[in-house]
């Protein structure tokens, strides 16, 4: 299993719109989901610090989301330049392997 980790800060203003697009069901799940090697996807939302989220996409190894990032560069960069404006700050905490 391999995890990406992605922390975000949300003006109050987008948690609606954000929610939508990273959630399990989201834009980015969807897309995700033209791969059998992608395994979902978690949005958590920090109980006390609010605006702050964190995603956690599950694949079945480090190959299988390097596979899946070549072969849908133009749609990933798409439908991360279109959620741009919903975040303030983006950071990758990390990649692991399980």
């Amino acid at each position: 299993m391999f995890i990406v980790v992605w922390q975000f800060e949300i003006a109050e203003e987008n948690v609606a719109a954000f929610e939508a697009a990273y959630g399990p069901d989201g834009s980015w799940a969807q897309l995700f989901r033209s791969s059998p090697e992608y395994h979902g996807t978690e949005l958590l939302r920090d109980a006390y610090a609010a605006g702050n989220y964190l995603t956690i996409d599950r694949w079945s190894s480090e190959d299988a989301f390097r596979a899946f990032r070549r072969e849908h560069d133009a749609a990933y960069e798409s439908l991360d330049r279109s959620c741009d404006a919903l975040t303030l700050r983006e950071t990758r905490v990390g990649a692991y392997a399980v």
